[in-house]
């Protein structure tokens, strides 16, 4: 009787071990995306190219409203080729609708809840 205990005493450990791990594992790569993240947006911010709108017009090919210093041009971007198409009067751009923002989990889990009633 005391041998199965102790084995298992061993399983309950062991598993309780691999679940330690597995969240110290998750919470480095959640540390060193954040990391990365700030990293990448402080290379960005402050430039002088600046991506306004982009829209999709097909397979693999985009509009996009391209802020380059005070200037706004309009590009096609393909897969392989980038092509400037014209340049735009700012004036003419109308601003694009303010983002809300997202709902929260819980928010979404009470209606999905609400659902099945």
């Amino acid at each position: 009787m005391l041998l199965a205990t102790t084995r298992g005493t061993d399983s309950v450990l062991q598993f309780i071990t691999v679940l330690l791990l597995f969240f110290f594992v998750l919470l480095i790569t959640w540390v060193t995306v954040r990391i990365i993240a700030r990293w990448q947006k402080g290379q960005t911010a402050g430039g002088n190219i600046e991506i306004i709108e982009t829209r999709s017009v097909g397979n693999n090919k985009f509009l996009a409203i391209v802020r380059v210093g005070s200037r706004y041009l309009l590009v096609a971007l393909g897969k392989d080729e980038v092509n400037m198409l014209t340049e735009l009067d700012p004036d003419d751009l109308v601003p694009g609708k303010e983002e809300t923002e997202a709902p929260s989990f819980a928010s979404i889990l009470d209606k999905v809840k609400n659902l099945k009633k």
